[in-house]
């Protein structure tokens, strides 16, 4: 995994948004990473494809019945390097705004499900 090329003040944004949705193991849709991050779309979406190039987020095609009359959404996800990636890079280029945040009991919801998942399918196969 190789980091985005550039770390701009959108970049940092966004990052802030994708910890706060890591914290509560949430996804997020890119129309309401624009809306929280009061950058323009454009922006924004240039940011998650090069977060999505690096490794840092994975994006799927939400679900949706076949007589829907929206259009479906793409959600995003920070996976666990890039949660880690995204803190390191927060405490040097914006502190504060890892401060401002309530602190999250370590390992932390999402990461202590991935070891249950993890620790599941080793012994879903045991005698």
């Amino acid at each position: 995994m190789t980091g985005p090329v550039r770390v701009t003040g959108p970049l940092l944004d966004v990052l802030e948004i994708f910890l706060q949705a890591f914290a509560h193991d949430r996804e997020l849709h890119g129309w309401a990473i624009v809306k929280a991050s009061k950058r323009a779309g454009p922006t924004v979406y240039g940011v998650l494809d090069r977060l999505e190039d690096a490794g840092w987020v994975t994006g799927r095609w939400e679900d949706q019945p076949p007589n829907a009359n929206t259009p479906r959404r793409r959600l995003y996800r920070l996976t666990l390097t890039g949660a880690a990636a995204a803190r390191d890079l927060l405490v040097a280029r914006r502190p504060a705004a890892l401060s401002q945040r309530a602190p999250q009991p370590w390992p932390g919801p999402v990461l202590l499900g991935w070891l249950r998942g993890l620790t599941g399918s080793l012994t879903d196969g045991a005698p």
